[in-house]
This record gives C-alpha cells, sequence and structure tokens, in this order.
C-alpha cells in the first residue's frame, strides 16, 4: 500500500489521520481533529480545520476552506462536523462549513459531486450524491439538495431550502421555496418553469415515464383545490415512480413553502 505523501511545506497538525496514498501539497494546513481518506489529493494552499472528515479519491483544489466554524452568529464554539464523501471535486476558494447544535451538528456532503470555484455550502446543509454547484453558488444553512441536483452559476439558495432529485437551477438565481424532484428553476427570483426534461433524457429515463411527468406538472399547475390537495389526488392516480416520488416530496415535511407551477 502506498504511502501517504506529504510536502514539506505543508502543516499537519498532530491527531490529523491521512490514508494511503493521498497527497497534501505545499502551504496545506490539516487541523488535529482532520480524517482524510485514501488517495485524498490536496494540490496546495488548503485549508482543512474541525472535526472534518473527508472520503477516498476526493480532489481539493488550492485556496479551499474545508470545515471552517459557520458563519452563524449563534454558533458559540460548540462540537459541530463535517462529512464529504468520496470521489468530490472541490475546486479553488470554495468554502464548506461544519454545522451547529441548533441545526443537528453536521453539515454532510455525498458522493462524486463537483463544487465548482467560489461556491460555498453552509452549515447543517445536506447534500446528496453526483451534486453540481457551478461557479460561486452559494447553498445557505439547513438546506437539503437530494442527488443530481445541479445549481448554476451565481445562484443563491435560502436557508431551510429542499431541493428534489434531479431538479435543476438556471444560473443567476434566487431559490427561495422548495422545489420539486426534476423541477426546472429560472428567472432572478426563482420560477418553477417546468421539467428539467434535459436531465431526465440523459438519465435514459423511458418516454412513458417522462409522459406521466408531464401530465403531472400540468395537473400540478391547473388542477383543482391547493397545491398539497393537488398533489394527494395525483399520488392516488399515479402508476409512475417518478411522479410517486414527486408526490412524496410534497407531502413531505418542510420549512418552508413550494415554487409552484406557472
Amino acid at each position: 500500500m502506498t504511502a501517504a505523501v506529504i510536502h514539506p511545506g505543508a502543516i499537519v497538525e498532530e491527531g490529523a489521520v491521512i490514508g494511503a496514498g493521498s497527497y497534501i501539497g505545499p502551504f496545506c494546513h490539516i487541523g488535529p481533529e482532520v480524517t482524510i481518506g485514501e488517495r485524498v489529493t490536496l494540490k496546495s494552499h488548503v485549508v482543512v480545520a474541525g472535526e472534518t472528515s473527508i472520503g477516498d479519491d476526493t480532489m481539493i483544489f488550492p485556496f479551499a476552506v474545508i470545515g471552517e466554524v459557520p458563519q452563524d452568529l449563534k454558533f458559540k464554539g460548540e462540537k459541530t462536523r463535517l462529512e464529504i464523501g468520496a470521489r468530490n471535486r472541490i475546486r479553488e476558494h470554495v468554502t464548506m462549513n461544519a454545522g451547529t447544535e441548533g441545526g443537528g451538528g453536521v453539515t454532510r456532503v455525498g458522493n462524486d459531486g463537483l463544487f465548482m470555484a467560489g461556491c460555498h455550502v453552509a452549515h447543517d446543509a445536506h447534500i446528496g450524491d453526483r451534486v453540481i454547484l457551478v461557479n460561486n453558488s452559494a447553498i445557505a444553512g439547513h438546506c437539503v439538495l437530494e442527488d443530481d441536483v445541479i445549481v448554476g452559476g451565481l445562484s443563491g439558495v435560502h436557508q431551510w431550502v429542499r431541493i428534489g432529485r434531479g431538479a435543476i437551477i438556471g444560473a443567476v438565481t434566487m431559490v427561495t421555496n422548495d422545489v420539486i424532484p426534476y423541477g426546472l428553476v429560472q428567472a432572478p427570483r426563482g420560477e418553477l418553469d417546468g421539467l428539467n426534461l434535459v436531465g431526465l433524457k440523459r438519465r435514459g429515463v423511458a418516454r412513458s415515464d417522462i409522459t406521466a411527468m408531464r401530465a403531472a406538472f400540468q395537473m400540478l399547475a391547473q388542477g383543482d383545490g391547493s397545491f398539497h390537495e393537488r398533489a394527494k389526488r395525483l399520488g392516488d392516480e399515479t402508476d409512475s415512480q417518478y411522479v410517486r416520488e414527486i408526490v412524496d416530496f410534497i407531502m413531505g415535511e418542510s420549512d418552508r413553502s413550494f415554487l409552484t407551477p406557472r
């Protein structure tokens, strides 16, 4: 097994755990409670602080700051942590903060994500697998982004917002309410403008399921009753697992309201 390589210009504090085959580049600073998996690369000038774990085969680019204390005035130094999964690409100047006691104490990032330059993941956020945050996008505290979400550049997601699996957020968009799975959100104040049809087709979703989802979207947009009543009725009528996923998301617990179809 290949030993880790630590550049002589890096600072790795006593207590840190560095996995086999990892590389810690020049001018990196690794705190004493950090655990780094196998074959992780920190190119240079990377700060990893706090009780932070980083999964295997992750690559972090210069000037990223990972695991620092949250940007929350209620934070009083309590013991919290950041957990990052495997095979992530974390680009230059990305910041990811540890959790807060009031938010559950942990920020979680899944596997196979791409976090482009300058983006931010705030305290107590839960980020799923294969998520892409484009340059300078910001995810506020307590947000939940499910698997396969894409957030466009210069976009912001309000605290406590949930974004369902496979949704896409256009560039320069402010998202203030929950987004249904596979939704397409765009415009400066975040409008639910349809379904992420391109993403669905790329995943090889059957045409019959896409047709069912388009019909479901129209029912949510124009059916009788409130948004939740329409979703409940849709759940009673559908045979599509994708439509059922949308319904279950809408009927789940949330601290926000929903972006609804135009």
